[in-house]
């Protein structure tokens, strides 16, 4: 009942745009482009055009409000992602448009009946144009602006970058929660949408192995959101417009101003490329290892052969792997050894040592 009620509504409206449209051309709609030939009565083609735009109306209101609710979806999603300062420079240039094509209006005074026509049509393109323009000049806009601007307190340029991205190796990695408890992650961690649906793909995999990752990230995620004392935002908004989901948290730390999380190499670089701050849990954990000098003593326990003739291999309980010169044969034991040097490798850091029963006897 209600849908017809605004059918019938935007029959109305239809039909009275229709008869001022007619109007404007004195009734003689078709007279207009066809001139010498008569179209019938005057009164016939006013009429006739009401219920054109009428039936029109009617049939596609429907059609209207489908695309139009999708059109005002995706345009929330994209403001709400946008910074203010680039809404501001795109409002500032639609402004301008607008004035530019108020100011051309007597010009179009020149062509009669269509003049109306042909000034909402530069309203709308010189409205677009000035607000790609002001977009794609926003830093030097932005540069303009400060130089009229006095200087902020510091508390407003401390809020920059504070949202934190979590992707979704991170997630599962689990480390993200042990860091938050400890308080040394600030600000806002950002969920994306995007980042949950992959996630949930992954926890409803056929793999087993897959299946257990995905559902570990998922419980990471609802211990961080349920006992710890943390700001968690789930972000809903997403990119149509691009598929990979790395892409995506590239162009979301861009538009929120905010550093990725994440232990993923390759995002890593790509995120560096594209100048978006990136935090590394695995460059975190190699920066918090224990220093080891040349020449102190430490305490192992030699597990395996080395590469090398003799050599044993021991870890420290963060990982970091010892090979022992002449180790081989004190596998299995705990054995006390003296460092020789510590070399850091792309892979992490690696400790030579000897035992220190082999000191003493030399």
């Amino acid at each position: 009942m209600r849908n017809n009620m605004i059918r019938y509504a935007a029959a109305a409206i239809g039909g009275f745009v229709g008869y001022r449209i007619s109007d404007a051309f004195q009734h003689d709609f078709l007279g207009y482009f066809v001139p010498g030939v008569a179209f019938g009565s005057v009164e016939g083609q006013g009429y006739g055009m009401a219920v054109a735009f009428a039936i029109l109306f009617y049939y596609g209101y429907s059609l209207t409000t489908r695309f139009g609710s999708i059109a005002l979806r995706k345009a929330e999603e994209r403001l709400s992602a946008m910074p203010a300062a680039e809404a501001a420079a795109g409002v500032a240039g639609l402004i301008v448009g607008l004035i530019v094509s108020a100011l051309l209006y007597p010009a179009f005074r020149a062509f009669g009946a269509l003049a109306p026509w042909l000034a909402a049509l530069a309203s709308i393109g010189l409205g677009v144009l000035g607000a790609r323009y002001a977009l794609a000049k926003r830093e030097e806009i932005a540069g303009w602006i400060g130089g009229f601007r006095t200087a902020k307190p510091p508390e407003d340029t401390r809020r920059v970058e504070e949202h934190k991205i979590l992707d979704t190796s991170v997630i599962i990695d689990g480390r993200i929660a042990d860091i938050c408890k400890t308080g040394f992650l600030e600000g806002t961690l950002v969920i994306p949408e995007f980042v949950l649906e992959e996630l949930q793909h992954i926890a409803d995999s056929s793999d087993l192995l897959k299946r257990n990752r995905g559902r570990r990230g998922l419980d990471i995620l609802n211990k961080i959101q349920k006992e710890l004392d943390v700001k968690v935002l789930i972000y809903e908004g997403d990119y149509d417009d691009v598929s990979e989901v790395d892409s995506k948290l590239v162009k979301l730390a861009k538009a929120l101003r905010g550093k990725v999380v994440t232990n993923d190499f390759n995002l890593n670089k790509v995120c560096e490329l594209q100048g978006v701050s990136v935090l590394n849990i695995n460059d975190l954990a190699n920066a918090v290892k224990p220093v080891v000098l040349p020449g102190e003593e430490i305490m192992v326990q030699v597990i395996k052969d080395g590469k090398e003739h003799g050599q044993g291999v021991a870890y420290l309980d963060d990982g970091t792997m010892i090979v022992v010169e002449g180790g081989r044969d004190y596998i299995g034991m705990h054995l006390e050894v003296l460092v020789t040097s510590v070399l850091q490798t792309s892979a992490g850091r690696m400790i030579f040592a000897k035992p220190k029963l082999l000191e003493k006897a030399q």
